[in-house]
């Protein structure tokens, strides 16, 4: 776990053939940290493949003093196979698991709303109220992780003497590789022209696979969902001192905090195969 990220988010996007998932880390001021990238083989027909999904909720990641770190919130994409993201999500429950849906625009009053219940299809059963659906508007979150990634950051003399990043500063591994990160800048917002002559703004694809982009404007969104735009400073304090996190402050009153010393754990691209085809 890089220092400096105090909890855990994950997206999924549900594919035909597999379910891939983002975590990430997030640190005061939205700073975040691309974590673990996980692809689950099987697709949503798979029962192997939710099982592993779950266990995934289950597994943990250690911080550098120690202190091992769950997903706090996962959000899942609720565009493809319904059905079986409401039933899986319904069977581990909606605590640590939030079932999404994206909406497209920019006129919005809040980036995430919900939960509002609605009806699900489970084991061939209709249950009324049966799932809870968070609306993302996507464009908001896309625009917000675009301003991230183009921020200046403080140059590598000026970070060894303690300069801090920017709030908001995305950091990525070396091992994302060159697919994983054109899919995170497989989009453009562009202006488009309506058929009544208006002009709106509108996300449109450079690629065909963006699931990089898709997974971490779901994690923003599950970062929203459990309340990181909301906390207060002692909220934030308070997960420093439970990850053993020393506070800090300067001249000027300014409360901050050092990571505690120690050995990063190795984090990689995984791959989670199934055997359902097999």
């Amino acid at each position: 776990m890089p220092a400096g990220g105090l909890f855990l988010t994950a997206g999924a996007d549900v594919q035909k053939d597999r379910i891939e998932v983002d975590v990430w880390a997030w640190g005061r001021g939205l700073e975040s940290w691309l974590v673990d990238h996980v692809v689950i083989e099987g697709g949503p027909g798979d029962p192997a493949c939710w099982q592993q999904l779950t266990d995934l909720l289950g597994r943990t990641w250690t911080y550098a003093s120690g202190e091992h770190l769950a997903i706090a919130r996962l959000a899942i994409d609720t565009g493809y196979e319904t059905s079986a993201v409401y039933g899986w999500a319904r069977q581990v429950g909606f605590a640590q698991v939030a079932p999404v849906k994206g909406l497209d625009g920019f006129n919005r009053s809040s980036p995430v709303t919900g939960p509002t219940y609605v009806d699900a299809t489970v084991a061939g059963k209709r249950l009324r109220r049966g799932a809870r659906l968070w609306s993302v508007a996507t464009s908001t979150f896309k625009a917000e992780t675009y301003r991230f990634l183009r921020q200046d950051r403080p140059a590598e003399e000026e970070i060894a003497a303690g300069a801090p990043f920017p709030p908001g500063t995305v950091h990525l591994p070396s091992w994302a590789d060159s697919e994983w990160l054109k899919q995170l800048a497989a989009e453009q917002l562009v202006t488009v022209k309506g058929k009544r002559g208006f002009t709106k703004l509108e996300w449109q694809k450079l690629r065909e696979r963006n699931e990089a982009l898709d997974c971490r404007v779901y994690a923003r969104a599950a970062a929203w969902i459990a309340g990181a735009d909301r906390w207060s400073e002692a909220r934030w304090a308070d997960l420093e001192t439970q990850l053993g996190i020393e506070q800090r402050s300067d001249p000027n009153g300014v409360t901050g905090s050092e990571p505690p010393a120690g050995k990063r754990s190795t984090l990689r691209r995984r791959t989670v195969r199934s055997s359902y085809m097999e």
